[in-house]
């Protein structure tokens, strides 16, 4: 066990945890942050992820000790009012189904637009296609993430 001192969503947390423990594991059991759901445990799905310094990345396999001095975000912390582009868009188009992925597909795209403010199609299909949803939502998450760059301007 370690104590780590962690930046999330804009406040600092601390955790006495294993070193390798993934971050998914320490935001979702650690500190009761439930946004970040588990998928598949192999970084293959999408389900979990977060911003790290900005880029999307998978929590499932990312070990708590490489976070230490780095900006987190969370579905929680993207936005305190669900007002962030890809949220509103997201509601806009109602895009969930079941709704499990969508906080790993919103946290993707969010990462996306943050760095490419007008991606091309072929951009948001690679950037995306890491992401799964089991509903096949597909559609309605492309039209979110054009309505999204529409409310960006």
């Amino acid at each position: 066990m370690a104590r780590f001192t962690l930046t999330i969503n804009g406040k600092q947390r601390q955790v006495d945890v294993d070193p390798e423990m993934p971050l998914l594991w320490v935001l979702r059991d650690e500190l009761e942050m439930k946004g970040t759901k588990f998928g598949c445990g192999k970084a293959l799905c999408g389900a979990c992820t977060v911003h790290l310094n900005g880029a999307a990345v998978r929590s499932c396999v990312l070990p708590v000790s490489a976070t230490v001095g780095a900006q987190i975000t969370t579905i929680e912390g993207l936005s305190e009012d669900g007002s962030h582009p890809v949220q509103q868009a997201w509601m806009e188009v109602d895009v969930p189904q079941c709704g499990y992925c969508q906080a790993g597909q919103i946290m993707t795209a969010s990462a996306l637009l943050a760095n490419n403010p007008n991606p091309n199609e072929q951009e948001v299909a690679s950037v995306m296609s890491g992401n799964l949803c089991r509903c096949g939502t597909y559609p309605r998450i492309r039209k979110a993430i054009d309505r999204a760059i529409q409310l960006s301007k």
